[in-house]
């Protein structure tokens, strides 16, 4: 049920860029099992911007009307006004951040505070599960809360270091090239697009953060097997070429990168100056891969592709299978394969939580098996 690409411990082709793989041993181990699931070609992003703090334009509006719609409803927008405690990010997240991080994380929640639920707290668990010095910051206004600290305190109580800081966008922008894109699209010079805003901010927001102060984001539907602090300035493969080992898409659900990294400034540009908002994963895991691609020879960052095991193993049109109990003795000694697999390959294990948000994790499956490996509070039900 993994995707089939291998490696044999050389230096990754692609057909783009040669890239270093930087993996533990496990890693580099060439694959002992079959595939069971084929790597998707079609990008669904993970949407968590439900509710309504979405602001999405209606439907049958033209660009210009579009313009003129956003101009005026975009001060109602919550991530657009200056408040009390946007106004003190900057001094917040420093002090935050200056107190002594194994490793610093970051994640975005645009949506409104109820709907971070179960699913959301297991990728937290994982993540300090596998980085219990570590530390976690997440960008949001409705979980800088009294509500939002009430979720996190369980975690917080047993000494990981975890908070929600409501982002200032107006200082992560700046002296950046997305500085001119939020101002055209407070003046109505750009068209917002009939897709969620909100899911475009969250695209901008990581790239933002990692410029600013560097480090590891991730989306909040990720299990964590392993350590991703041992990785640097990497990106993960979604989708690859099984007979060239090549990769054809990349994704940004998780993303690893220095401060100041050169390539986030390109996809900082390339999301101001090729902003669509009527197209699913443009500004997202697509931006990624055109910026990447355009680049070609003339790459020379130091920076990572990794392999679609290390983070997208498997086919969002397929990973609801992990979700069910094997149903039979052939179905359970694939689990048996697949466990033994990720546990050997893979970083984080994606959940696709646009596909899979309203699926029940059943007992036995090999995600309540994951979950249950690597937990800290362990108090997971099957009826998230």
């Amino acid at each position: 049920m993994l995707s089939n690409s291998r490696t044999n411990g050389h230096a990754f082709k692609d057909k783009v860029m040669k890239t270093q793989i930087i993996k533990p041993t496990e890693l580099h181990a060439k694959s002992r099992l079959n595939a069971l699931l084929s790597v998707g070609e079609e990008t669904k992003v993970v949407n968590h911007s439900e509710g309504p703090d979405t602001l999405v334009c209606p439907l049958n509006m033209s660009a210009e009307e579009r313009k003129a719609w956003i101009k005026e409803k975009l001060p109602e927008f919550g991530i657009f006004k200056s408040t009390a405690l946007s106004k003190q990010f900057e001094r917040r997240a420093e002090k935050f951040l200056n107190g002594g991080c194994e490793a610093q994380f970051f994640m975005t929640w645009i949506a409104p505070v109820e709907s971070f639920g179960k699913r959301e707290f297991v990728t937290l668990e994982t993540l300090f599960k596998a980085h219990p010095k570590g530390c976690l910051m997440i960008l949001s206004r409705s979980l800088d809360s009294t509500h939002g600290k009430q979720i996190m305190k369980p975690l917080i109580d047993r000494g990981f270091k975890a908070t929600a800081i409501a982002p200032d966008l107006s200082f992560l922008l700046k002296r950046t090239p997305a500085e001119a894109w939020l101002a055209e699209m407070k003046e109505g010079k750009r068209d917002p697009g009939e897709i969620s805003l909100a899911q475009n901010l969250s695209n901008l927001l990581r790239l933002a953060v990692l410029y600013k102060y560097g480090g590891i984001y991730l989306d909040t539907d990720f299990i964590v097997l392993k350590k991703l602090s041992d990785l640097h300035n990497s990106i993960g493969a979604q989708s690859m070429d099984t007979k060239s080992n090549s990769w054809n898409r990349l994704n940004n659900a998780i993303l690893i990168f220095d401060k100041g990294h050169p390539i986030l400034y390109k996809f900082l540009e390339g999301f101001s100056h090729d902003f669509d908002g009527n197209r699913w994963g443009h500004n997202g895991p697509l931006l990624l891969t055109r910026v990447v691609k355009k680049m070609g020879e003339k790459l020379h960052y130091n920076m990572t592709i990794l392999p679609s095991f290390a983070f997208y193993p498997v086919d969002w049109k397929k990973i609801v299978e992990f979700f069910r109990k094997p149903s039979n003795e052939a179905a359970w000694k694939r689990k048996a394969a697949s466990l033994l697999q990720l546990n050997n390959t893979t970083y984080s294990l994606h959940l696709w939580n646009k596909e899979t948000s309203k699926t029940k994790i059943e007992e036995g499956s090999i995600i309540d098996q994951l979950i249950s490996d690597h937990c800290i509070l362990c108090q997971h039900t099957h009826s998230f």
